[in-house]
């Protein structure tokens, strides 16, 4: 079933939600607030979210899928968007969501947003448990790459090099720049590129999901690194790699049925 759509208020504006409501009988497991990856992932990755949010709800979860400031249908345009504001976005649904649910808290992110679920964790009352898919240690490293689509096809060598740092230059003086469609602003480059997933400082449960071409491939070392972090902060981690295509980048929409069961097994099954 699809979720329910709404927009919530937010100070001057609002922003564009989707409520999978749980059935009755099932209802009181949880509630999950989903934040979506950076810019074009977001729109790739809609098919899968929506399977992951239908299937939560039916298994008692109550699901929030919440567009961020400028992103899909919320009020604002992209290049008005910062980090600070996608943060409050988060506090604010999940402010939302628990007058509604009943359970632990699951803040579930995706790619980038997997970093801004844990800048909310902080600013969250009580402890919120995470659900990571493909999570990525630091947003510096994504900025650069996400800044190399300027560069990529028009310019090669040295010539990329010297467009790459100018637009870091622009950005430094507080410009915008204009990215695959995007216009960026200085604050969410700069919120982006400080961002980093960091243990949240309540001991809680996290369940870290990736995706690679065979479920057994083991996770890459930035992971291994970032996930014994968390747990010498106090956190219970389950991590599984799944089958599948990084559906977040494909030119096609496709989906990834392992994950959306390994999911749903994470959230329920015993932790290590």
């Amino acid at each position: 079933m699809a979720g329910t759509p709404f927009f919530l208020p937010a100070g001057s504006g609002q922003r564009f939600c989707l409520y999978h409501r749980p059935p009755e009988e099932k209802a009181g497991r949880g509630a999950v607030v989903f934040i979506h990856p950076f810019a074009e992932e977001m729109n790739k990755s809609r098919r899968m979210a929506a399977l992951q949010a239908r299937a939560l709800a039916a298994a008692g979860y109550g699901v929030l899928q919440v567009d961020l400031t400028g992103c899909g249908d919320s009020s604002g345009d992209f290049a008005e968007a910062t980090w600070s504001a996608w943060v409050e976005d988060v506090v604010r649904a999940v402010a939302w969501l628990r007058r509604r649910n009943a359970g632990p808290l699951w803040l579930w992110g995706l790619r980038t947003g997997c970093l801004v679920a844990a800048a909310a964790a902080g600013k969250i009352d009580g402890v919120a448990n995470f659900l990571f898919w493909q999570p990525l240690a630091s947003g510096k490293p994504f900025l650069a790459q996400f800044l190399r689509f300027k560069t990529a096809g028009a310019l090669l060598g040295d010539g990329a090099k010297g467009m790459t740092a100018e637009l870091r230059r622009q950005l430094s003086a507080g410009e915008a720049v204009e990215v695959a469609g995007y216009s960026l602003s200085a604050a969410l480059a700069t919120g982006l590129e400080a961002a980093e997933l960091a243990p949240s400082p309540r001991a809680a449960r996290v369940a870290w999901l990736e995706v690679a071409s065979r479920a057994e491939a083991g996770l890459a070392p930035v992971s291994l690194r970032s996930i014994e972090a968390w747990r010498q902060a106090g956190h219970q981690v389950r991590e599984r790699v799944v089958a599948g295509q990084p559906f977040w980048q494909t030119v096609d929409t496709v989906e990834c049925p392992a994950l959306v069961a390994a999911t749903l097994d994470a959230l329920e099954g015993p932790m290590p």
